[in-house]
């Protein structure tokens, strides 16, 4: 016989457990549990949940305020499980949630779901939302899982593996996963044997496991599809978009993946958009841990190390609760504190939930935070740079930017974004916005692969043993050390291209110089030294030659993938840094053999104008690429003879510069006699409000600016195409 649990110990929780304690309910429970065991023909084990009628709503998730137990086998406890479900609605932690909330103790009605368990104890289970988490993103699907049971991951006691899907073109009938993160998995739960005071226990899961995914592409997609449909019913059923928040498990029995819940998501997607919101730190410093951001907020605050719930007595509001992972019973202090830190947890589990709909930031799966954070201290936590949260040393300024959503107007000339970070594309890609005018594949590449392409392309030429090491660890789970590139690389772009969706999203092919690409992990080898590489080995005249050759041809096999496999036929290619016309058509030619070929499928091929020749030549360059985007940096660079990296001369780098105006004017009007598109993914506009102005009233077609930079420059455009079509009707 269980005893009530201490969640269920209260007062008025204990009289409603006593109170449950009846012949008839006894009976009725029993019943029914032989005819499914009959109809199983043996003895079952189920899962016993709550589902309460004030759970779930639009406003409130009772995320764990309820009981729900797994594993429960015979009549007896069975009984137990249920009244102790019945008496979880009457616990201090869930009147005082009804209290916050302002919902009517007796009227929220509570009643007890008995469930089959699927044994997933022997695989995998977890949870999928249908926007991101984060962003509120509508258009993708959410896949997280770890090993075991599912309760692990919902509590964040491990760190799941992560998936993306992107609906749009998924119903489109492209069936590939557009995102992957290995998560560290820490722990499976199983069942236990013996008495059912301990119906499951944790293990710590085997290095194997940890260091590969719980499920294939195809098992993701399969979940992908059911959670899908599932929206579709809801939002059919609510006469308008409703996001679900689902629960799945794979039984390892048979090896069918099972829906066990799907209720309505009660966060992100209730955002009101009534203003643009952007943080951002203003000063660096020291990182102490780092972990999965929940929201994209900055706070600062004083640390209070919570190692379980007697701790939380001491807890001050504003301060920064640091915790292995948290639990319902934590709320009501988590709800005062300034922001959230957990060393444990996905972007699922519990905090995460709880951070969200309190509007706190959070850090989890911050390996190490209880013991690098020490109570006292002050720190700075950023959710503001994308997926990865980080912790920083000291209180560090930060500022808020606020613009009412409607208040921003929208002029003529497309406004898109530079962005090179995926992490930062959902969030961005709700801004106002056309698109993305420069997507830079040296950040995906540098940050997200850090290999050197030819290094494996080519892995026998790399001398050195660590690089070597370093390499095959990375590349271990893969057929080929290329497929690695080519998959991560792919998966970056396709992030990009899938949160603008179907707005162009023009991606530049690698614009490293010699020394950026000698950094990378087994690149020196490769890359000759030059004395100016600004000038030297850059751009377009690496993608033929025979030292670069290999590794373009995977950087083309990524975004072929991008278009053929995952749908997203919005990707442009910019080629960088064409000297020459022999060298643009050489360019054009290599792509076509590498699975690019101009106008398949509607692909367009820009090309960047930042060469005096690129302009002085623009109407041959126009004959062989679709469009050009002026990159402002090294034209200016290259007109007024300016090293852009020098400090001595850096006085004489100006944009505004009466030549660099005529080179800006030839360039635009250049572009518009060839009818080609012609846009601008430099600096300059950002920096100086009057070269906006200047290439609006030329009538450029896009200027692509960083998304701080966004808000602004909407503005400064839209007024000058006001005042010139003021001009205009004035004569």
């Amino acid at each position: 016989m269980w005893r009530c649990s201490p969640s269920v110990q209260p007062r008025r929780a204990g009289w409603f457990y006593q109170a449950t304690d009846t012949a008839h309910l006894r009976a009725e429970i029993a019943a029914v549990y032989r005819a499914l065991e009959e109809r199983c023909s043996t003895q079952i084990a189920v899962a016993v949940r709550s589902s309460a009628t004030a759970e779930d709503l639009p406003t409130a998730s009772f995320a764990g305020q309820h009981e729900s137990f797994l594993n429960v086998r015979g009549e007896s406890d069975l009984f137990e499980a249920c009244r102790r479900c019945f008496a979880s609605i009457f616990t201090d932690r869930a009147i005082v949630y009804r209290i916050d909330n302002g919902f009517d103790h007796f009227k929220v009605a509570l009643s007890v779901a008995v469930m089959k368990m699927v044994r997933s104890d022997r695989a995998a289970s977890g949870v999928i939302f249908t926007l991101d988490t984060e962003s509120g993103f509508p258009d993708v699907v959410f896949v997280t899982g770890s090993w075991g049971l599912g309760e692990n991951v919902v509590q964040g006691k491990v760190d799941p593996d992560e998936f993306y899907v992107h609906k749009p073109t998924f119903r489109q009938g492209y069936r590939a996963v557009l995102s992957r993160s290995l998560g560290r998995k820490q722990m499976r739960l199983v069942y236990a044997r013996g008495h059912a005071e301990a119906a499951t226990r944790n293990l710590a899961t085997r290095k194997t496991d940890r260091e590969r995914f719980c499920l294939s592409d195809a098992e993701v997609l399969e979940l992908a599809g059911y959670a899908i449909r599932i929206e579709d019913h809801y939002s059919k059923l609510a006469g308008r978009p409703t996001p679900m928040d689902v629960e799945w498990a794979k039984d390892g029995v048979d090896g069918k993946l099972c829906i066990v819940q799907a209720r309505p998501e009660t966060v992100a997607s209730r955002r009101a958009a009534g203003a643009f919101e952007t943080y951002t730190l203003k000063t660096g410093g020291p990182v102490l841990v780092t972990g999965r951001a929940v929201g994209e907020k900055i706070a600062s605050g004083k640390v209070r190390v919570a190692t379980d719930a007697h701790n939380l007595a001491s807890f001050l509001p504003g301060e920064v609760l640091v915790a292995e992972a948290t639990s319902p019973d934590w709320e009501p202090v988590m709800k005062t504190a300034a922001a959230i830190v957990t060393s444990r947890g996905g972007r699922t589990c519990h905090a995460a939930i709880v951070a969200r709909e309190l509007g706190v930031p959070a850090v989890v799966g911050a390996e190490g935070a209880t013991e690098r954070l020490a109570t006292g201290s002050v720190v700075t936590v950023s959710c503001a740079d994308g997926e990865i949260g980080k912790v920083y040393d000291g209180a560090l300024p930060f500022e808020v930017t606020r613009v009412p959503a409607g208040a921003l107007p929208r002029p003529r000339t497309k406004i898109m974004i530079n962005l090179g970070n995926p992490e930062l594309a959902y969030h961005t890609a709700m801004l106002p916005n056309d698109g993305v005018g420069l997507a830079r594949m040296e950040f995906i590449v540098n940050e997200h692969i850090g290999v050197h392409p030819m290094a494996l392309a080519c892995p026998e030429k790399v001398t050195s043993k660590k690089a070597r090491a370093n390499i095959d660890r990375l590349v271990r789970n893969y057929v080929r050390p290329t497929d690695f590139f080519i998959e991560k690389l792919a998966e970056g772009v396709g992030t990009i291209a899938a949160a603008f969706y179907p707005r162009p999203v023009i991606v530049r092919l690698s614009d490293f110089k010699t020394n950026e690409y000698a950094r990378l992990l087994g690149g020196a080898g490769f890359e000759p030294k030059e004395e100016n590489p600004m000038l030297g080995f850059r751009g377009a005249s690496r993608y033929a030659h025979p030292a670069y050759a290999a590794g373009f041809a995977l950087e083309c096999a990524a975004l072929a993938r991008v278009r053929k496999e995952m749908g997203l036929t919005n990707l442009c290619v910019m080629v960088p840094f064409c000297r020459r016309i022999a060298e643009g058509k050489e360019v054009i030619e290599t792509m076509a053999r590498n699975g690019l070929r101009r106008g398949d499928n509607g692909l367009e091929i820009y090309v960047m104008c930042e060469i005096p020749n690129n302009v002085i030549q623009i109407d041959a360059f126009a004959e062989i690429f679709d469009g050009f985007s002026i990159g402002s940096n090294d034209l200016t660079q290259l007109t007024l003879g300016v090293d852009r990296d020098s400090e001595i001369v850096a006085f004489d780098f100006d944009e505004r510069d009466p030549g660099m105006l005529e080179m800006l004017r030839l360039a635009v009007t250049g572009a518009k006699r060839n009818h080609r598109h012609v846009g601008i993914c430099g600096e300059a506009p950002a920096n100086y409000p009057e070269i906006a102005r200047f290439l609006a009233e030329l009538g450029i077609d896009s200027i692509s600016v960083n998304a701080a930079s966004l808000l602004r420059t909407t503005t400064v455009v839209h007024e000058a195409e006001q005042a010139a079509a003021r001009s205009i009707a004035a004569q």
